[in-house]
């Protein structure tokens, strides 16, 4: 059992359609999120209206903790990209839980600083070259039982700040390097080590 089914004691999740909007950019945040199943984007919108992707949300994730902890608006929008069951959990939720599960505060704190260090690390990258951005968020993908990343060009152009062209070439440069393998929709990591190399090569 995954340590946020205890979260779901007593509570059953609600289903999200494909394209549905879960929490918006700049509302105030009543509650956070359990993904129990499907999967999710979370994305920034600018003023423009132009978006940018912070993050796809997999079975076993939690998403707007950060806003909800804080009490301040969301700083994120999130939609299913897929039928998605979801449970909100508001105050009275997580404090009923953390009475009969203390041992669910210490990954809690963990979660939120991942969260933290990941909002970081994408301000941090936004004067990084093309490749940097593109391998760094390679690196910090999990992957499917087949040991392969899910994603379009285009995808990761949106969580990277980059063109899907500048994706697209920058990808077939990793893979003439022999450190990815690219199929369709899909990128699977050949050569960690080199990767790692690459993401933190002095600019």
């Amino acid at each position: 059992m995954a340590v946020w089914d205890l979260l779901a004691e007593g509570r059953s999740p609600r289903r999200y359609r494909e394209g549905q909007l879960i929490y918006l950019q700049g509302a105030c945040p009543e509650c956070f999120y359990y993904l129990v199943t499907g999967s999710v984007r979370s994305f920034i919108s600018s003023c423009s209206g132009e978006e940018r992707v912070l993050a796809v949300h997999r079975a076993g994730d939690l998403m707007g903790e950060a806003s909800f902890f804080d009490g301040c608006p969301r700083v994120t929008s999130a939609m299913a990209l897929e039928d998605s069951l979801i449970l909100s959990v508001d105050q009275g939720q997580l404090d009923r839980a953390l009475q009969s599960h203390p041992e669910l505060a210490l990954p809690m704190l963990r979660y939120l600083a991942r969260t933290v260090r990941m909002l970081s690390d994408h301000v941090g990258a936004a004067s990084l070259p093309a490749r940097q951005r593109v391998v760094r968020w390679l690196l910090g993908q999990p992957v499917d039982e087949d040991g392969a990343i899910r994603a379009t060009h285009e995808g990761i152009g949106q969580a990277v700040g980059l063109s899907r062209v500048t994706v697209s070439r920058t990808l077939g440069e990793l893979a003439a390097q022999g450190a990815v393998a690219l199929s369709y929709r899909s990128v699977m990591l050949l050569d960690r080590e080199a990767l790692a190399g690459l993401a933190f090569e002095p600019q």
